[in-house]
């Protein structure tokens, strides 16, 4: 998979399930109807089609235990880690927990994020861009970016 691409806004019905839209659908690998759902670094939700969960399981797996700070880690990045599938209609249902986390309500964003989609809530999204000046934006790609673009 060379990663998902697009920002979809979608809506939160009361149950707490939104329909996943077409275009992402179609990103999603095969047939996928299995993708996991799981806490965010910046009270976001990270959802993973299966394939990818399973190799961040596997790498997770490796660290050590006796770390304090591997096992805070790991319960702060698995702990309510849930399967979720695309039911008959297309809708994928929010764990409470985690939709409670986010914070989400009605409207969210559903944005590509290579090997992810993260969801957030849509004025959580917006106000991240609105509070990113053009110019940190060029600098911060400036000092990420440089080395790699010139590796190649």
């Amino acid at each position: 998979m060379a990663g998902f691409l697009g920002e979809y806004e979608v809506t939160l019905d009361s149950k707490g399930r939104f329909l996943v839209p077409g275009a992402l659908k179609k990103q999603l690998p095969g047939e996928e109807n299995s993708l996991v759902i799981s806490r965010g670094f910046e009270k976001k939700l990270d959802m993973y089609p299966m394939k990818t969960w399973e190799i961040i399981l596997e790498r997770i797996s490796k660290l050590n235990d006796f770390d304090p700070k591997v096992r805070r880690f790991k319960l702060l990045f698995l702990g309510g880690a849930t399967e979720v599938l695309i039911d008959n209609a297309g809708r994928i249902l929010l764990p409470p927990t985690l939709k409670e986390y986010a914070g989400l309500s009605k409207d969210i964003v559903l944005a590509s994020y290579i090997d992810k989609i993260i969801i957030w809530d849509s004025h959580k999204y917006k106000q991240f861009f609105e509070e990113q000046s053009s110019d940190d934006f060029s600098k911060l790609g400036a000092e990420l970016m440089s080395g790699i673009l010139s590796r190649e």
